[in-house]
């Protein structure tokens, strides 16, 4: 009888029964010159000791504005200093962060605090093309501050004011700058009993799903949840507190503030900033004057660094290793990480906001095969198991929906018991809606989205599959592929084609190619070639949209 697709981490490493404040305290005594935090764009350098200051004066001034536990405190900006003291000010007055996505129009931003209840939110003056303070005051007219029983907003009721990063805000906003002098209306006593009255399993982070297929929705994380992870995710990587990780990926998102900022939080490494927003060149500029030894990135971050005509004037030989996550990886592009970037230990991790993030994670000493063509085994005290569309568990070498078990699963979703009952099952399994492959060794491959199947004339077609094999093209540098209603078969196969530079190839040429290479019902009908895929924020290609984009131009062709 075939094995199950089932698996459970190690438990030889136990968890941290921490808050987060207290394992930043920890570290603090630990390493109090030690570099902490190291913001590029911004110029700025903090060591635990200097960092943990900032941290307490914030705190305080938080409690200062009457915060208390439980309350949700949002933050609407880019990569910097503030954001960083912010999450762990807040997780140490037992506030509930929101991360904010920095891209987020006024409908969207309106639609974040009102769910979770923000009472106080944090933002910069800018990003991009965006104009924070225009579209606050557009939403608040209450602004200036309200007089007390006043509203900013009648449709935000439970939102009592606004922290600005800017020098001199417009008025009504309360500057960063003039937030710790507050600090002194809140003593030493009372701070620290708020700090030791919270508890692990409460809650600290709220973080927003995409919602490409209906509203955001809340993933409500504890102390535990990521804190943990962090910790874990660390462990695997071998951090130590001689380690300093450049971390060019989104805070908001759980790659930047947990895999990044907790796992730099529990093992004492640097924690290094290169710019607000990814930038290639700044972050290859980071690991050479830094001289730093970890790097995280998105597979279209990693590629954009490794075709970076800078790449090759820099020593970037201080790396060894790092995370490639957020995206499934080109076998080749991860290849290319370990022999032009110097990452030989790098791993690739795989997860979601509402485990905290990462379940399955690759590790360094994992032969190469393993480490390009899966996203590893089981993390430390979590289940795994692989199931089909009737919830029985499938056999090993058999595709399956992935669901995860343990200590990283969400509180739930913000006040959405319904979709939390949808997402997470009675025995307390997150359901991702991926579809994977285990193997004999309990590693797990990811072949696809369940919604992103393709059924082309009855046969089941994987995305993955196709993006692979586009990879091994010498003139491919990426390849999505996506399907499209189609009224013969069903669906049909559109593959989106970025080419390296100087590569001119047709669709013609690669339909030939995909002819003597692959069965017929797998070959793309329809070749879309372009320079860039739409994205999101944190680097995750928007399929939703190339459908759309790709029906739209087929009815007007």
């Amino acid at each position: 009888m075939r094995q199950s697709s089932y698996s459970q981490g190690r438990q030889d490493r136990p968890l941290l029964q921490q808050t987060i404040g207290q394992a930043f305290d920890a570290t603090r005594a630990r390493h109090p010159q030690r570099d902490a935090l190291v913001v590029r764009h911004q110029n700025l350098r903090y060591t635990w000791q200097a960092l943990g200051e900032q941290v307490d004066l914030h705190a305080r001034a938080l409690m200062a504005l009457g915060i208390e536990v439980g309350e949700r405190v949002g933050v609407w900006a880019p990569n910097c200093a503030e954001w960083c003291i912010l999450q762990l000010a807040s997780a140490k007055v037992g506030a509930i962060l929101v991360n904010i996505n920095p891209a987020y129009r006024l409908g969207e931003l309106e639609y974040v605090l009102r769910q979770s209840g923000c009472a106080w939110l944090l933002c910069a003056s800018t990003f991009r093309q965006s104009d924070y303070h225009a579209m606050l005051g557009e939403l608040l007219p209450g602004l200036p501050m309200p007089a007390p029983g006043q509203r900013l907003s009648d449709a935000l009721p439970e939102l009592r004011g606004v922290i600005s990063l800017a020098a001199v805000p417009p008025q009504g906003f309360v500057p960063w700058q003039a937030l710790a002098a507050r600090a002194c209306e809140v003593t030493e006593v009372a701070y620290q009993a708020r700090q030791h009255g919270l508890r692990p399993e409460q809650a600290v982070n709220i973080q927003y799903t995409s919602g490409t297929t209906g509203a955001p929705k809340g993933a409500t994380l504890s102390h535990h949840n990521i804190l943990n992870n962090g910790y874990m995710v660390g462990a695997s990587l071998g951090l130590t507190a001689d380690d300093r990780l450049v971390i060019p990926v989104p805070l908001y998102h759980c790659f930047g503030m947990v895999m990044g900022n907790l796992a730099c939080v529990a093992h004492g490494s640097c924690m290094i900033y290169p710019s607000e927003a990814f930038d290639a060149e700044q972050a290859l500029r980071s690991v050479a004057a830094e001289r730093a030894s970890v790097q995280y990135g998105v597979p279209t971050m990693f590629i954009a660094m490794l075709e970076h005509p800078l790449r090759t004037a820099l020593d970037l030989s201080s790396l060894r290793s790092g995370i490639m996550a957020g995206a499934t990886c080109p076998i080749e592009v991860m290849r290319r990480v370990i022999e032009q970037l110097h990452m030989g230990e790098v791993q690739i991790a795989y997860g979601m906001t509402e485990t905290s993030p990462v379940s399955l994670q690759t590790a360094a000493g994992d032969d190469l095969e393993h480490r390009v063509s899966s996203v590893g085994r089981t993390q430390p005290h979590l289940e795994t198991q692989l199931l089909d569309e009737q919830g029985q568990m499938v056999a090993r070498g058999e595709i399956g929906e992935l669901c995860t078990r343990g200590y990283s699963v969400m509180l739930g979703y913000w006040a959405n018991p319904q979709a939390t009952a949808q997402a997470i099952d009675a025995h307390g399994w997150m359901h991702s809606g991926d579809l994977a492959v285990m193997d004999e060794d309990g590693y797990v491959s990811i072949v696809g989205r369940s919604k992103d199947m393709i059924i082309r004339g009855g046969e089941n077609i994987y995305p993955r599959e196709l993006e692979e094999f586009f990879h091994r093209h010498p003139a491919v540098a990426e390849a999505q592929v996506v399907g499209i209603p189609c009224a013969t078969y069903g669906e049909e196969i559109v593959a989106w084609i970025r080419l390296h530079p100087g590569h001119d190839v047709d669709g013609e040429t690669l339909r030939q190619w995909c002819k003597a290479h692959l069965a017929h019902f797998k070959a793309p009908r329809h070749f879309r070639f372009v320079d860039a895929f739409p994205m999101t924020v944190t680097g995750k290609v928007q399929k939703f949209r190339m459908r759309e984009i790709s029906i739209e131009e087929l009815k007007r062709g």
